[in-house]
C-alpha cells in the first residue's frame, strides 16, 4: 500500500506522492485556498507555486526515505491531485506511532473518499509499517474531519489548548487516536 495504487472509488487512485505532483498539487491548493483556509497554517504564497510545491515535496520524500513519513495522494482518473494523505513524525521502539494529515479538495467532498483513505493510511501503518497508534488532531468545529475519523475508527482522547497556529491564530484541537493492534514492538 505504501508503494502502489488502490482505487478508492472508479475514478479515485489512492498512491504513493511523487515529485511530479507538483504542478497539480499547485493547481488544487490554489484553487481550494478559501475552502481551506479556516484548517489550514497561513502559508508564503510561495506555497501555492509549482516550485514551492516540489520543494515541499522533495522534502516530503526526503522524509519517506529516512522512514519519518509517508505521503500519498488522491488522484482522479486524469491523474489530478484532489487530495492528500500524510503519514508523519513516525516513532520506532516502544511507541510505534505517526501522526495522519489530510485534505480532500472541497469539489470531491462528501464522497466517502477520506473515511476510505484514512483507513487505507491505517492498514498500511498497521501491515507494512508495524506501527502501534495513529494520531490526528482537528481544529474543534472541524466537524466533517472529526466525522471521518470516527469512520475510521479513531477515538477522540482529549482538546489540547492552543494546539496549532492555524489561519492566524493559535486554535484548539480535538485529539483523536487509533489502536492497531496489541502485538508487541519487533525489530
Amino acid at each position: 500500500m505504501t508503494d502502489r495504487t488502490h482505487l478508492l472509488a472508479p475514478d479515485v487512485a489512492f498512491r504513493p506522492a511523487e515529485l511530479a505532483d507538483a504542478p497539480s498539487f499547485a493547481a488544487t491548493l490554489t484553487r481550494n485556498r478559501a475552502y481551506m483556509r479556516r484548517w489550514e497554517p497561513v502559508r508564503p504564497e510561495a506555497f501555492y507555486t509549482v516550485e514551492g510545491q516540489a520543494a515541499r515535496l522533495t522534502a516530503l520524500l526526503a522524509d519517506r526515505d529516512a522512514g519519518r513519513a509517508v505521503p500519498w495522494v488522491l488522484a482522479d482518473a486524469d491523474e489530478r491531485v484532489i487530495g492528500a494523505f500524510t503519514l508523519s513524525a513516525i516513532e520506532r521502539g516502544p511507541f510505534r506511532n505517526g501522526r495522519l494529515g489530510y485534505w480532500v479538495s472541497e469539489d470531491h467532498a462528501g464522497r466517502g473518499l477520506a473515511t476510505a483513505a484514512v483507513r487505507a493510511v491505517c492498514e498500511a501503518a498497521r501491515d507494512l509499517l508495524g506501527l502501534h497508534r495513529v494520531e490526528a488532531a482537528t481544529v474543534t468545529d472541524n466537524t466533517p474531519s472529526q466525522r471521518v475519523l470516527a469512520k475510521a475508527g479513531f477515538e477522540r482522547t482529549g482538546t489540547a489548548p492552543g494546539y496549532l497556529h492555524i489561519n492566524a491564530r493559535w486554535r484548539d484541537h480535538h485529539l483523536f487516536q487509533r489502536l492497531l493492534h496489541d502485538d508487541p514492538p519487533t525489530g
